[in-house]
């Protein structure tokens, strides 16, 4: 099943659809948009662009770092 939805990151709309729960979508939706503002903070005058791609780059980071440990917990669980 196919659910399409508009969301909104950094003010701008974006449609997505995919055959995952909204609520879902809209969850990732909001981490994307959390992500970019709190880099604008921090570099108020890059353009959005470059906002975008760090952000990318942040949540890449945040994925690695997190497979990293959990390969980790099943390397120990299955040493054990």
């Amino acid at each position: 099943m196919e659910n399409k939805l508009t969301v909104d990151i950094y003010g701008e709309q974006y449609p997505i659809k995919g055959d995952v729960d909204v609520e879902y979508m809209k969850q990732l939706a909001t981490i994307v948009d959390t992500k970019m503002r709190e880099l604008v903070k921090k570099n108020q005058y890059l353009p959005i662009q470059r906002i975008g791609v760090l952000t990318a780059l942040h949540i890449a980071d945040d994925y690695f770092k997190m497979k990293k440990d959990y390969d980790d917990l099943i390397k120990f669980l299955n040493d054990k």
